[in-house]
C-alpha cells in the first residue's frame, strides 16, 4: 500500500504548466512540522514536492497561494534523473489524489480569503437580510 497523508503550509506560490499532451499539471512545496521535538526543544520541519494533475492541479493553482494551508492524500513516487553535471539524482514526490483547503489566509490588509471548502462568505448585511423561517411551515 502507498498512501500518505499531509497537512501543512506552502512554502511558494503553486506552479501551473501544461504538459506536451495539453494535461495541466501544478507543482507546490509543502512545509510539515513534526509532532514531536528534538532534544533541543524545538520541532522540526519536512519539506514534501507534491504534484497536483488536471482539473484539481488547476483549482489549486487558482485558489492557493504560499502560506495557504492545506490537507495532501496522495502517494509517493521516486524517480530519478541525470543531472548537468552527468551525476545521477534521486528524488520524491507526493502525487496528490485530493487536496483539502482547510484554513483561510490574510493578505495583510485585513481581507480573508475563504478557501472552497469553507464555502462562500457572507458579510454581515446579507446575514442581516435574512428572512426567519417557521419551523411549522418545513415540509419535514
Amino acid at each position: 500500500m502507498n498512501k500518505i497523508i499531509l497537512i501543512g503550509r506552502l512554502t511558494r506560490d503553486p506552479e501551473l504548466s501544461t504538459t506536451t499532451n495539453g494535461v495541466s499539471v501544478c507543482r507546490m512545496s509543502l512545509a510539515v512540522t513534526r509532532r514531536f521535538t528534538n532534544s533541543d526543544g524545538e520541532r522540526e520541519t519536512d519539506f514534501f514536492n507534491i504534484v497536483v494533475w488536471r482539473a484539481l492541479g488547476e483549482t489549486c493553482h487558482k485558489f492557493l497561494k504560499k502560506g495557504s494551508q492545506v490537507a495532501v492524500i496522495g502517494s509517493v513516487q521516486n524517480r530519478s534523473y541525470d543531472a548537468q553535471d552527468g551525476s545521477k539524482r534521486y528524488t520524491s514526490d507526493v502525487v496528490a489524489e485530493e487536496v483539502e483547503f482547510i484554513g483561510s489566509r490574510s493578505n495583510g490588509e485585513g481581507e480573508t480569503y475563504a478557501t472552497p471548502s469553507e464555502g462562500k462568505s457572507s458579510s454581515k448585511k446579507e446575514t442581516a437580510e435574512l428572512e426567519e423561517i417557521d419551523d411549522d411551515s418545513l415540509p419535514f
